[in-house]
């Protein structure tokens, strides 16, 4: 008993010696949603039906998965509707290299405090603590603390770093493996909830989600915004072009839009708007052609992307 209190006392000294020198895991700011949308949000009748469906899931709750192509928008979506719960906003970016230790937490080195008892004169003790330090990383942050995850990319993982989505949709707990005792489950705050964005199944490098999450997921599945959303969008965006050129910017992207096998989203259409004023409007065609063109494989499909270009701005 003697022994299980001074080890008890060994670990609170050491909490508190890490949480005091700044090395304890839970590093997780709320993401700054101006900044990762890279703007003030846009919001027409279009985009505030979208959000409202959304919110009202959200409220239910359940986790929503936002599905759509390239460049129509989905992320801007996601942080504009996190954002107005007014709850901390936790970010993760979906790609193959996460795991479920990238999403849940893992040991991280070890951490060491020394302890010096000078108490009896002439009789210098000294005592180290090594214990393994834990760092939580963005899953177990947000259900923690009732923030709202923002997945990005959430397809681009690995199913299986995803089996422990399961329990936290399902029994509202989260069980984290490589933590011990008492501390490897974590109850879910009552506040937290999940948006999803993934790219759709066509894309190159994109899993399809385990059916057993995406029974518990709501899919909203997105398409390209109208044209009058599309103006407003790059607009906003770009403060040195009058309206009529970014009309026309926005009809010609729509144009290639059909013409072109490509995903040509309202992203292209505002990277094609910064390159005007860069360029000068008289270069057109040559900034369409460079905007699109790191879609190509080859020179001859640069080519091709071209003479679409040339027909559609003549």
């Amino acid at each position: 008993m003697v022994e299980n209190t001074a080890m008890d006392k060994e670990e609170r000294q050491l909490e508190r010696f890490v949480r005091e020198h700044g090395e304890d895991g839970a590093t997780f700011a709320p993401t700054n949603v101006e900044e990762a949308i890279g703007g003030s949000f846009v919001e027409t009748d279009e985009i505030e039906s979208i959000q409202d469906r959304v919110r009202n899931w959200l409220d239910v709750p359940r986790p929503v998965h936002i599905v759509g192509p390239t460049g129509c928008g989905k992320t801007a979506l996601a942080l504009s509707i996190a954002a107005a719960r007014d709850q901390p906003v936790v970010w993760v970016n979906g790609d193959e290299l996460i795991d479920t230790g990238s999403l849940v937490g893992e040991h991280a080195g070890k951490a060491q405090y020394k302890e010096r008892d000078n108490f009896v004169r002439g009789v210098m003790k000294k005592k180290s603590i090594i214990r393994d330090r834990w760092v939580d990383n963005p899953l177990s942050v947000a259900v923690q603390n009732g923030a709202t995850l923002v997945y990005n990319e959430f397809s681009r993982t690995k199913p299986a770093a995803h089996n422990v989505l399961l329990s936290v949709f399902e029994e509202g707990v989260l069980d984290r493996p490589g933590q011990r005792g008492e501390k490897r489950i974590v109850e879910v705050d009552p506040e937290f909830r999940a948006i999803f964005t993934s790219n759709s199944t066509e894309y190159a490098g994109v899993h399809r989600p385990q059916d057993a999450l995406l029974d518990r997921f709501i899919g909203v599945h997105l398409d390209y915004y109208e044209r009058d959303t599309e103006i407003e969008i790059v607009a906003a965006r770009i403060d040195d072009l009058d309206e009529d050129t970014i009309e026309e910017v926005v009809d010609i992207v729509r144009d290639l839009r059909d013409r072109l096998e490509l995903h040509v989203g309202t992203r292209a259409a505002v990277m094609i708007a910064e390159g005007l004023v860069a360029f000068g409007e008289d270069e057109l065609v040559e900034v369409c052609v460079d905007v699109l063109g790191s879609k190509a494989e080859s020179f001859e499909d640069v080519e091709e992307i071209r003479d679409e270009i040339e027909d559609v701005a003549s």
